[in-house]
């Protein structure tokens, strides 16, 4: 019997049933080992050697591998093929050895991208060694995030300055607060524009002034109301007589987008569904683990040349040879170290519509399979013309613009979206030829105010954080959900982003002291040397050494400053934001104001404390907006499916089906899945049964794991108990319980 092992359950029932007999398919439920959650499990004294454990849970999966690789003649170890699921094949097989079971079994590593009978036993029979490149790259990606959470957060939590700081979420919260003080320092201009109302052949239509007594009228040129009064009367008042004196018309084209990546699916699920980030991979997960389209992990545009073909013949089948380029539409990859996937996403079989789905994942099908057909298209075709209309007294002179499609290409399946803008509809012009005569029937002057720049939404933050180079397709969703997660930002009833007063904190607090931390260049150099690692252009322990020397420095000379010099800096860098007035002065005393730091959260306080104990409460987005918003992400509540939710209470995070709760309180809102909820709510008030170790060979006894006890998981053998993190291999758990019972 062969055994092939993935990531997920319903994978694993979709590709055993391709596979049939001779084969057992089980699933790792994603990652099955961390590094162990205490300080010093990255040793940077050693060549940052990293101490790792069984995550609490996935003791249930690591048994079931093992016994079903008892029975097996071969492993193949088949987990998603990007960075982090070369890691976990990596893992497992180190598991695996270290519990002895790979005696005379070979171990293969296969990887797809797509999960078809064709692509899976493709990949079978051309198996590969695990790439230490790529497991190197997650090394350092690991090592890197747990030397910042274990060096920064302390520093944060003893001065009640935020929850916690990362490698690419504090990059993303300072980016939110840095649109906040555009927003908020912005001073907006007044300025006119000036329309005119024309007929032609019994056809009105609208002309923006263009030129003015020889000068070109430009957006800024009319600045106030005295400026646009002189305007009008000079022209004259309506009825005008004008005549045309310039007409271009020519043809123009608009290409289909290309097909999707990680990134640009998650953009246009927000724009067009409304989707969050963490949503959007959520139901893609199930679509590809039901074979229905390829990996959802991708930042490459290209399409393989099967799939290519079975899009060109459909597109003859269902709309005929006139919407059929004659070339295949290539898309070169905008992401320059797009190499951990192969492929654009794109439904897997293009025939028919796929059956039985709903929800979400029938949306998102629907949007993916649209946008894939569509990038194998005719360009969409449109007539443009455009005529400069001269008033009779020859002071001004109006431009007219018209657009109309001609031919529909692409866009009779599907077009995009863009952020903070609509697609411009056809406007169409009345026939006309120069010296035409005009009338001028009315003109419309209109005041406008210059705009702050839009608030991010996560469509338009995600594109923003790929133009920078900084996170990757996989890291996105995780990014926009941890800084809801951690309160550093909100969104209001248009889904935009809001810093808290918790983000205005911590990006001021490491905008002082851990610069390179948030400064989007030396974060996109971080991934560029991920990139390097995992394409074999630089090893990983000089990648670590490079990164850890001046962030230890940075983490070092912040350990000594004093809150009050920190207090003074949040002061300076949120004054604007915190006093818009400039009025800082204390209503009771006449001293200076400013913001306080406590357990409670953040407030404005007077200088003179204790003598002055005025107080102030940070203000948030306005309330009547937020009960009307629809957040994307859940502060409080991370969705996890079938009613099930992930929640962090009182008494620290559980999990919840609305009738039970259940402690959970080793897991964050990165790490559980929907079967492990499963699983600790199945298991609630049932004892866990205990897992076999092996022999002592001193007593002859068994030793036993148990995962779950009143003080935790713990070992036992012959009456000995001894507590443990994670269940130990044979030999450490031999040396535990004879040390214990030699004491006793």
């Amino acid at each position: 019997m062969n055994l092939l092992i993935v990531e997920s359950p319903s994978k694993a029932k979709t590709i055993e049933k391709y596979l049939g007999a001779g084969w057992r398919v089980v699933a790792s439920v994603g990652h099955v080992r961390d590094l162990v959650p205490e300080n010093g499990s990255v040793d940077t004294e050693n060549k940052f050697k990293m101490k790792w454990h069984i995550m609490p849970g996935k003791e249930k999966q690591i048994k079931l591998i093992t016994d079903e690789l008892k029975k097996a003649d071969a492993v193949y170890l088949a987990s998603d093929p990007d960075r982090e699921g070369e890691a976990i094949a990596w893992h497992l097989l180190d598991i695996l050895k270290a519990k002895k079971l790979l005696k005379d079994k070979k171990v293969y590593r296969v990887a797809f991208h797509e999960i078809t009978k064709k692509a899976v036993q493709a990949a079978i029979e051309n198996p590969r060694e695990i790439d230490k490149n790529l497991v190197d790259a997650y090394l350092v990606r690991r090592a890197l995030d747990y030397l910042i959470g274990f060096g920064i957060s302390p520093l944060l939590w003893r001065r009640n300055l935020g929850k916690s700081a990362g490698r690419v979420q504090s990059v993303a919260v300072k980016l939110v607060v840095d649109r906040e003080k555009e927003i908020e320092s912005f001073n907006p201009q007044e300025y006119w524009s000036l329309e005119s109302l024309c007929t032609a052949e019994n056809a009105q239509f609208k002309a923006n002034l263009n030129m003015f007594d020889g000068q070109k009228q430009d957006k800024m040129s009319i600045q106030c109301r005295e400026q646009i009064d002189n305007i009008l009367a000079k022209i004259g008042t309506p009825e005008l007589n004008a005549t045309v004196v310039n007409i271009d018309k020519k043809k123009t084209s608009r290409k289909p987008a290309a097909p999707f990546t990680t990134s640009t699916l998650q953009q246009e699920a927000a724009r067009k569904l409304y989707f969050s980030s963490k949503r959007t991979m959520g139901a893609a997960q199930k679509l590809y683990e039901q074979g229905l389209i390829t990996y959802m992990r991708t930042d490459a545009t290209n399409l393989n040349a099967d799939a290519v073909n079975e899009i060109r013949n459909l597109i003859v089948r269902e709309y005929g040879n006139d919407f059929l380029p004659k070339s295949t539409n290539v898309y070169a990859t905008k992401s320059k170290n797009a190499q951990e996937a192969h492929e654009a996403i794109r439904p897997t079989h293009f025939d028919a519509p796929a059956k039985n789905l709903s929800g979400d994942e029938a949306k998102l099908y629907d949007l993916i399979w649209k946008r894939t057909i569509a990038c194998q298209m005719k360009n969409a075709e449109f007539d443009s013309v455009t005529a400069d209309i001269e008033t009779d007294n020859h002071v001004a002179v109006f431009h007219a613009v018209g657009s109309t499609r001609t031919f529909d290409g692409f866009m009779r399946v599907y077009t995009e979206d863009k952020d903070d803008e609509e697609d411009k509809k056809d406007t169409k012009l009345p026939p006309m030829n120069v010296d035409d005569v005009i009338k001028i029937t009315e003109l419309i002057p209109e005041q406008h105010f210059t705009q702050p720049p839009a608030r991010y939404t996560e469509a338009s933050l995600v594109k923003k954080l790929e133009e920078l180079g900084i996170g990757r397709p996989s890291t996105y969703a995780t990014i926009m959900s941890t800084i809801v997660d951690r309160e550093y930002v909100e969104q209001d009833k248009q889904r935009r982003f809001h810093p808290t007063n918790g983000g205005w904190i911590i990006a001021s607090y490491l905008n002082k002291y851990f610069t390179d931390l948030v400064d989007v260049n030396f974060t996109a150099k971080t991934e560029d040397t991920l990139d390097d690692v995992s394409n074999g252009k630089q090893d990983k322990l000089t990648a670590l050494e490079n990164f850890w020397g001046p962030t230890n420095k940075m983490i070092d000379g912040a350990r000594g400053i004093k809150t009050s010099d920190i207090i003074d800096e949040i002061n300076d860098f949120m004054h604007k934001h915190l006093f818009a007035d400039d009025n800082d002065k204390c209503p009771d005393c006449g001293a200076k104001l400013g913001i306080k730091l406590s357990k409670f959260g953040p407030f404005i306080g007077c200088e003179n404390y204790p003598n002055c104990k005025y107080t102030k409460q940070l203000g948030k987005i306005d309330a009547a907006a937020q009960a009307d918003a629809t957040p994307q992400v859940k502060s409080d509540a991370v969705e996890l499916g079938d009613g099930i939710e992930f929640r962090v209470g009182k008494f620290g995070p559980y999990v919840t089906d609305g009738a039970k709760n259940v402690a959970a309180k080793q897991y964050t809102a990165e790490t559980i899945t929907l079967e492990i909820a499963r699983e600790l709510l199945a298991n609630a008030g049932k004892k866990a049964e205990p897992i076999k170790i092996g022999e002592n060979p001193q007593t002859k006894k068994m030793i036993f794991f148990y995962p779950t006890g009143k003080f935790g998981a713990y070992i036992s053998s012959n009456r000995v108990n001894v507590s443990v993190k994670s269940q130990p291999d044979l030999e450490t758990a031999i040396k535990l319980i004879n040390n214990k019972a030699q004491k006793k």
